[in-house]
């Protein structure tokens, strides 16, 4: 079982690595207890993910639902034959993540099946479940049971995952309005997207960056690093876009160049290195 156990983590591992180089470089950066499980919680969120945005020729509605049921299963039995839900419910029964976090995280992907605009109530439940869950799922992982810990920093993880998405909603709005037909942000038109409806967003998105900071400084030591860098990564890229023109950012994705995120890597790991964060 317990080399089963090891391969299942290494797919996980491989997943976040060919998904994500950013999220990869982040985790690397934590204490190496924390690698695996938050290996595992990015590819159940990945695959999840890549069943309502990828999936185009099948049934994506039953796809979702037998992932739900498997993943269910999975956590209840202890065992999946399903490398990805074997990984993810391996951690999820050792840091006692709730069953809520992960119904509104699945409750937020199957709304994109449906979902094309978004009211502000909607808007909120949607960043809720699709991504400041997934930052609480990290942060259980993270407090290894310390419950007052997590207590507290509760409030800026969710901040933080919000900052991430939207985010990526507004670098991505292009695709999200011509590939899939989607608008998150409630009230706005892709066709008339302008200056001062990009300058709104990115108001809110600024706060939820600001409130996010404080959390993590108070993050335990081993963890500290990778979300900072994380949160360094995000903000340069929003700094790109809020300097784009909303006309811009209808027409192409703006992104962080490999070298530019190595430069970030290696500052942040020098800046941790003389405790100046």
């Amino acid at each position: 079982m317990e080399l089963y156990d090891q391969t299942t983590f290494e797919c996980s591992k491989l997943i976040t690595q060919r998904y994500s180089t950013s999220f990869t470089l982040g985790i690397k950066t934590l204490n190496k207890k924390f690698h695996y499980p938050i290996y595992s919680v990015y590819g159940f969120v990945r695959y999840a993910d890549e069943i309502v945005d990828t999936f185009h020729n099948f049934d994506k509605k039953g796809l979702l639902d037998r992932f739900r049921q498997d993943t269910y299963k999975a956590i209840a039995d202890g065992v999946s034959l399903n490398p990805v839900l074997h990984s993810f419910q391996a951690v999820v029964n050792k840091y006692h993540i709730e069953q809520e976090l992960i119904d509104s995280f699945l409750y937020s992907m199957e709304l994109d099946l449906t979902e094309q605009d978004y009211t502000e109530d909607g808007y909120e439940e949607y960043i809720y479940g699709s991504a400041e869950v997934v930052g609480l799922m990290c942060l259980r992982v993270f407090c290894e049971g310390d419950s007052d810990l997590y207590d507290s920093l509760l409030s800026p993880a969710k901040k933080l995952g919000s900052a991430f998405q939207k985010v990526n909603f507004i670098r991505d709005i292009k695709s999200d309005y011509e590939d899939r037909g989607r608008v998150y942000f409630p009230g706005v038109d892709f066709n008339e997207f302008s200056k001062m409806a990009k300058e709104q967003i990115e108001a809110d998105i600024q706060k939820d960056f600001d409130e996010a900071l404080d959390g993590i400084m108070r993050l335990p030591s081993g963890a500290k690093m990778g979300v900072y860098l994380a949160y360094r990564y995000y903000l340069k890229l929003f700094r790109k876009i809020k300097n784009c023109p909303a006309s811009r950012i209808k027409e192409e994705r703006i992104r962080i160049p490999d070298s530019r995120k190595m430069g970030i890597l290696l500052s942040t790991y020098f800046q941790a290195r003389l405790n100046v964060f």
